[in-house]
């Protein structure tokens, strides 16, 4: 939850930990951190080159499947139909989203705010993010470059027949190509080798229906089955060993996959995200009104970090969502830009420090939507992240 009022927050750019950083999986060094010519740790790898299997395991976040909090609990995300025939999918959300720099705390962030209406639609701008509001239902959109920008990269950018094109290159000549539309959704996202081979990280080209409203977005299925204790579906990273950890973010849906889904079909389904199972980074919570990463809950996202690059071995298609939340204190608005990025603060973090590569992460926020502890008391419980594979959602995979 953000602050009540202007106080002095922390500021944005997470803290690398004390331990020997790997060199980030996208884009050149950070500031702040050291040159990532250094030499790898056992068991670390370059950017562009595969990982021997980790010990399996990670602290896990949790996610979709828990018991709805009082009061505001429940809010799905969303625009309704009204809005959406006045603002489409997007209403012009990458053209409409300011730059990040100058917002290094929560109360710049809310200073810096415009708000206008479009129909039945609230649209809120703000450093890096673009909030849609249709009477209760609210979802919050970034430019899906800036966290690579964020990262030290800066692309190529190629715009042409409404698409733009972002071409980022690493040292070693790898390239990550992000397409996106006119009004900044994720078109696709594919890894170039140096001699041009391909692999496909997300592909919403490929739909199985077209789409043109936001309403549409929203996919509403049946409770699945639980076919395990619930411990096991969404696992708390603080008691959990490296092999469930491994285990959980691994794991085929549990329930069936009707078709394949776009990105934002699966940012803005609860019922869809529930058919895998999460990992509640537990280990990793955030003060009040802060996005910051401390140096030492930094450094307890690498056995998550390991486990991510174990799964890539075999399978450097998978796609994981980083979920940030926050607790009930505070407005939705505030809550949702905060959990957006203490989200992207995690993903940020598994790539510059623990070698993730940058295009196999998403990120998106909840806000108070999903508590983990039902009170609409300050909870830092509630102030955490999640992570969960989203692969099989994306392709319409009912099993491995």
């Amino acid at each position: 939850m953000p602050p009540p009022a202007a106080a002095p927050q922390a500021a944005p750019s997470t803290t690398a930990p004390a331990a020997p950083a790997l060199a980030p999986a996208l884009g050149g060094r950070s500031p702040g951190t050291q040159s990532p010519a250094a030499q790898p740790q056992p068991g670390q790898t370059q950017p562009g080159q595969t990982l021997a299997p980790p010990p399996a395991g990670q602290p896990p976040a949790g996610g979709p499947g828990q018991p709805p909090a009082p009061d505001r609990q429940g809010r799905r995300g969303g625009i309704g139909l009204g809005g959406a025939a006045a603002i489409g999918l997007g209403a012009g959300v990458i053209g409409g989203i300011m730059a990040t720099q100058g917002a290094e705390r929560f109360d710049d962030v809310r200073s810096r705010r415009e708000e206008r209406r479009d129909g039945d639609v609230t649209i809120i701008r703000e450093p890096g993010r673009t909030i849609i509001r249709d009477d209760d239902r609210v979802i919050i959109r970034r430019d899906e470059t800036q966290r690579f920008r964020d990262l030290g990269y800066q692309p190529r950018v190629d715009r042409r027949d409404g698409e733009t094109r972002s071409v980022f290159e690493r040292p070693d000549g790898t390239r990550v190509v992000t397409v996106t539309d006119e009004d900044g959704r994720l078109i696709r996202r594919a890894r170039l080798d140096r001699d041009g081979r391909e692999v496909v990280i997300i592909d919403n080209t490929r739909r199985d229906r077209p789409n043109d409203r936001f309403s549409d977005e929203i996919v509403v299925l049946p409770p699945p089955p639980l076919p395990m204790p619930r411990e096991r579906y969404i696992v708390d990273a603080e008691r959990a060993d490296e092999g469930l950890i491994y285990e959980t973010i691994m794991a085929p849906p549990i329930a069936a996959i009707p078709r394949r889904y776009t990105l934002d079909e699966v940012r803005y389904s609860p019922d869809l995200r529930a058919r895998m199972r999460s990992v509640d980074i537990n280990t990793v919570t955030f003060e009040t009104g802060s996005w910051t990463i401390a140096p030492d809950q930094a450094q307890r996202l690498a056995t998550i970090a390991q486990s991510i690059r174990q799964g890539l071995q075999s399978s450097p298609n998978e796609v994981f969502l980083v979920e940030g939340h926050t607790d009930a204190v505070g407005s939705d608005i505030d809550n949702l830009s905060l959990s957006d990025r203490r989200a992207q603060s995690v993903a940020e973090i598994l790539t510059r420090d623990f070698g993730v590569p940058a295009e196999n992460l998403t990120t998106q926020g909840y806000g108070e939507q999903y508590l983990k502890v039902a009170t609409q008391e300050p909870s830092r419980e509630n102030r955490r992240v999640t992570l969960r594979r989203i692969t099989p959602l994306l392709a319409g995979q009912s099993g491995r």
